[in-house]
């Protein structure tokens, strides 16, 4: 049985949160309370597996709760929020660099066309990150690389970068904390563009590129359709839309969900490039759940690209990249801070 801690302040809310998890017999709600100085008293004696944590609450709210649990008593932690102004959204940003592992939207209850779809995801979510083995301050492990040695950031071998014109990653749970990671040590002077597709939960993207750009050196943006993208400059899908690039220029097609597909989707984005750019192309395959990308990268590899996958200690979940490392789609396997030294030295030696 997977034990839940619920963390949420209506007791509407927090009761239909309970009635959802007992639907599946493989979980068991073992406390259900109304802040987060309640939720670091019910952990002092009993565990949970994982909690789903509400942000906004009296006494004390889901961040601060999340960074004195993450610090001294860590378990996995999912944000559950219904807000998405810009404040609550920034601060579910925080949530997650302080260690919460994904944040998905408060179920909006019976009768709504999107409500099974919205259940449904939560128990897949719980059911996953309840598995991951969460550490005191989530750091990064540096550790040696599984297939091959650290590419050697100097001297010549940088010129096995120097044809790419393009950076692609392919990222999910776990997401914002790499994100920042990898990308903490370039600037605007970074000689590619970078194109990202983060798995989020709709709504939370403003949030994310809006929390990033206040810690990065590089301009970040959510991409608009048609617009070249430019060298030292980071584009994030937005949400409902496949992103595509085409003699780097951004081309958005609107989706709608449907079951078992993603909106937008790494391997969209992959195809894409292999199509167009498979030579000039850095592609990335990072933390996340499922294997979307996986094979799309291993269709890069073949048409030239340079391709990477995130090691399993430094994934908070596997899912993606180890997806990818199984096919062979990966020439090389590193942790975020090997990539942000790597992304770094190309920028240095351009």
């Amino acid at each position: 049985m997977i034990k839940v801690l619920i963390v949420e302040d209506s007791r509407v809310v927090s009761e239909y949160l309970e009635f959802i998890f007992s639907e599946d017999p493989k979980i068991e709600v073992i406390g259900n309370v109304s802040n987060g100085k309640q939720a670091i008293e019910f952990i002092k004696k009993k565990k949970p597996d994982i909690i789903t944590m509400d942000i906004d609450m009296p006494i004390m709210n889901g961040l601060e709760a999340t960074r004195i649990i993450m610090s001294t008593t860590p378990v996995p932690i999912i944000v559950v929020t219904a807000s998405r102004n810009m404040q609550e959204v920034t601060i579910t940003m925080e949530a997650l660099a302080a260690g919460a592992l994904s944040v998905i939207e408060k179920p909006v209850g019976i009768g709504h066309p999107n409500e099974q779809g919205k259940r449904d995801k939560m128990l897949t979510m719980v059911k996953v990150l309840s598995e991951v083995k969460v550490v005191k301050r989530i750091t990064f492990i540096t550790e040696k690389p599984m297939l091959k040695p650290l590419i050697p950031t100097h001297g010549p071998l940088l010129k096995h970068f120097v044809n790419r014109k393009i950076v692609a990653i392919g990222i999910s749970s776990g997401g914002p904390q790499v994100l920042e990671k990898i990308f903490s040590k370039i600037t605007g002077q970074f000689p590619f563009p970078i194109v990202v597709v983060q798995h989020i939960t709709e709504g939370f993207l403003d949030g994310l590129v809006s929390w990033l750009g206040r810690l990065l050196k590089i301009p970040i943006h959510i991409a608009a359709d048609m617009e070249t993208a430019q060298a030292g400059h980071i584009y994030f899908a937005p949400d409902n839309h496949q992103i595509e690039i085409i003699d780097l220029k951004i081309k958005l097609v609107p989706c709608f969900a449907k079951p078992g597909c993603l909106c937008p989707s790494v391997a969209n984005l992959f195809n894409s490039l292999a199509k167009n750019h498979g030579k000039e192309t850095i592609a990335m395959i990072m933390t996340g759940m499922g294997r979307d990308g996986s094979r799309e990268l291993k269709i890069l590899r073949d048409a030239g690209a340079v391709t990477f996958a995130q090691d399993k200690v430094s994934s908070l979940v596997h899912g993606m990249p180890g997806e990818a490392i199984k096919i062979n789609a990966a020439e090389f396997i590193q942790n975020p801070t090997e990539i942000a030294d790597l992304l770094f030295q190309i920028e240095k030696n351009h």
